[in-house]
């Protein structure tokens, strides 16, 4: 095939990201090993899974394993696997290129993060491990040959910012990595990794429940003098789930979680379950501390992975676990299943629809005793994926009542704290019949909208729903505990004394005319015009009918390419305000007067910028506005 080499450059996001490794962001430069280990056992998990789909495979499964190799004299460190290999175009895709969403941010988080602990965590959400290897190395030299195929790649860099990608004739199976090594360097925290019992430590710290045996080659003194080699397994590649938790410590947790999950941060929470009778699984999940920085995009990774009697079977098994749920990391591995099920047949079976739904409830109970237990670590998973767990309450309508349970949300009641829909209830008015809730961009855009002003002046506790899912839910839901969950924005405000509601009275036969012409003068943008019980300060507000869509809902589906009919709105006007009154007095003198229309026109564009609308016509209410403004000086 002859050795056809040419020298590529790296993606600028990989450049950048290789001189921010090279120049290390990290005190524990031990991980690159963990990392290489991983990659390796990655590989040899797709090469059984591959041998066992495709039985024309051309490729040796009899003996799949890792090496670890040291030259003290080359200063070389080695591993090796005889996995499933890579073609020329997966080395390119997958060194070369950083090909996942999120890079610049990824980047420039890392410039800003002072905190070494922060780059760890922020490297890890990106599963980028191959480049730790420049920490440690001035050069890294990968030879790889794809199972099934004949000739191979030899792929070379110095990391930085070209490397080298050559055919070769003559291959092994799978893919060795050859680390040349920097010198050794007790401040830089760069220790001597061709020393056997270093690489032994590194390896049962982070590698030791790795299922394949992972060996070296190590040399001892023997009978007279002289020296024998022996090869040794440096892992007990005991399966942690399958242990009892007694016996497993908490430090070997983690460390099976940031295999499984390419995090460098510990969990918030281990839940290691085990489901007898008919069918029989070990399940051992894991809550992050942080949201992985691909949790909104579509292609981002989901977390648990399948085996069937300590066989790996797939990654990302989407069928164990709900889409709400997709930030839990982990591993399912069920006795009873057949080795060469696939994606489509894991969707139909019962047995697994039934682990699906035990894992779920014991996920939701778990983040419910953690809230209970420690409300500190509580918060930081909600902060963190508190807006995806409540998607579960429009997909999930099993587990509704448990999602509920764990949800947290601002309110009114206090300006940092969350609170629970069951303290909200705890604290309701006497005779206070619903939930009152407003949804918004932000806490102050709501704090500020005229449609709180009677809310706060008769001290009734609202709930600030901010997320972009809370305008689905809510309406989704519709009640909790027996009380309907209600819009502010919504319908008609009943918050009023009897008194109140004389006045009221008197007040809608003074203004009726002046309603009925300005439902006129603004029928193409609103549907009636009323007097409102919910407005204490400002003129007027804009409200939708009780079961209409919300502006928030219509933006929404639009933006997803929905066709989405128009809703008009009502226009609430409050009688006490001088604007209003002022109104009146000019339409009950001149009601022919073509400023009365321009007011009218006016004064709804204000409601509709008071609560962080948008205006149809923004210039022309600019020019209304300024001619009136002008006309006052």
């Amino acid at each position: 095939m002859g050795n056809r080499s040419e020298t590529l450059e790296f993606q600028a996001e990989a450049r950048q990201l290789l001189q921010l490794m090279v120049h290390s962001i990290y005190s524990n430069k031990d991980v690159f090993l963990r990392e290489l280990v991983s990659n390796a056992s990655d590989a040899l998990d797709k090469l059984r899974l591959e041998s066992m789909v495709d039985k024309d495979l051309d490729a040796d499964v009899s003996d799949l394993h890792i090496d670890v190799e040291v030259d003290r004299d080359a200063r070389t460190l080695t591993v090796r696997d005889n996995g499933i290999g890579m073609s020329r175009e997966d080395v390119v895709s997958l060194i070369g290129t950083i090909a996942k969403s999120g890079t610049a941010e990824l980047l420039r988080k890392l410039r800003e993060s002072k905190d070494a602990g922060a780059s760890q965590e922020l490297i890890g959400q990106f599963g980028v491990g191959f480049y730790a290897t420049f920490m440690v190395a001035d050069k890294v030299t990968l030879l790889t040959r794809r199972a099934g195929q004949s000739g191979g790649t030899r792929w070379e860099s110095t990391g930085e910012g070209t490397y080298v990608v050559e055919a070769v004739d003559e291959a092994p199976q799978g893919t060795s990595v050859t680390v040349h090594l920097k010198p050794e360097d007790a401040e830089d925290n760069l220790h001597d990794y061709t020393s056997d019992w270093k690489i032994r430590e590194i390896v049962k710290r982070y590698s030791d429940f790795i299922a394949w045996p992972i060996r070296m080659t190590v040399q001892r003194p023997g009978q007279d003098g002289a020296t024998e080699t022996e090869t040794q397994t440096l892992n007990s590649m005991k399966a942690l789930w399958a242990r009892p938790r007694a016996e497993v410590d908490e430090s070997e947790y983690h460390e099976f979680y940031k295999h499984v999950s390419h995090d460098w941060a510990d969990p918030l929470e281990t839940i290691h379950m085990r489901g007898e009778g008919t069918f029989e699984y070990d399940a051992l999940l894991f809550l992050p501390s942080h949201a992985p920085l691909d949790l909104f995009s579509p292609q981002g990774r989901r977390g648990v992975q399948l085996y069937v009697k300590r066989v790996f079977i797939m990654d990302d098994c989407d069928a164990l676990m709900p889409n709400y749920l997709r930030f839990v990391k982990g591993v399912v591995d069920a006795h009873d299943l057949s080795l060469n099920i696939s994606r489509e047949i894991l969707q139909q079976d019962r047995q697994i629809r039934v682990v699906r739904r035990r894992l779920v409830k014991k996920v939701l109970s778990t983040v419910k005793e953690m809230r209970e237990r420690d409300a500190e670590r509580y918060l930081t998973f909600w902060k963190e994926f508190g807006a995806v767990v409540k998607e579960g309450l429009v997909d999930d309508a099993d587990n509704q009542s448990a999602i509920l349970d764990v949800v947290s949300v601002a309110s009114t009641h206090d300006p940092a704290e969350l609170t629970t829909l069951a303290g909200y209830v705890e604290r309701m008015k006497d005779g206070q019949e619903e939930i009152y809730y407003a949804t918004g961009e932000s806490r102050s855009m709501i704090e500020n909208s005229p449609h709180m002003e009677a809310f706060q002046a008769k001290g009734y506790e609202v709930l600030l729903l901010t997320d972009p899912v809370d305008e689905v839910w809510v309406e989704r839901v519709g009640q909790f505990d027996g009380r309907q969950l209600r819009s502010i924005a919504k319908g008609q405000v009943d918050l009023d004394t009897d008194e109140d509601k004389a006045k009221q009275e008197a007040d809608r036969k003074e203004y009726a005319e002046l309603l009925t012409w300005l439902g006129g003068a603004l029928a193409d943008q609103v549907k009636e015009v009323r007097l409102s019980s919910r407005l204490t300060t400002s003129p007027a507000c804009v409200v939708g009918d009780a079961h209409d869509m919300t502006p928030t809902l219509e933006k929404m589906y639009r933006a997803m390419g929905h066709e989405v009919p128009q809703v008009k709105r009502i226009l609430e006007l409050n009688p006490g305000h001088p604007l209003v009154t002022g109104l009146r007095q000019a339409y009950d003198a001149d009601r022919d007067s073509a400023a009365l229309t321009e007011t009218a026109e006016l004064l709804y564009g204000l409601a509709l910028l008071a609560e962080g609308g948008e205006l149809a016509d923004p210039s022309r209410f600019t020019r209304l506005l300024a001619d009136r403004l002008a006309r006052t000086l």
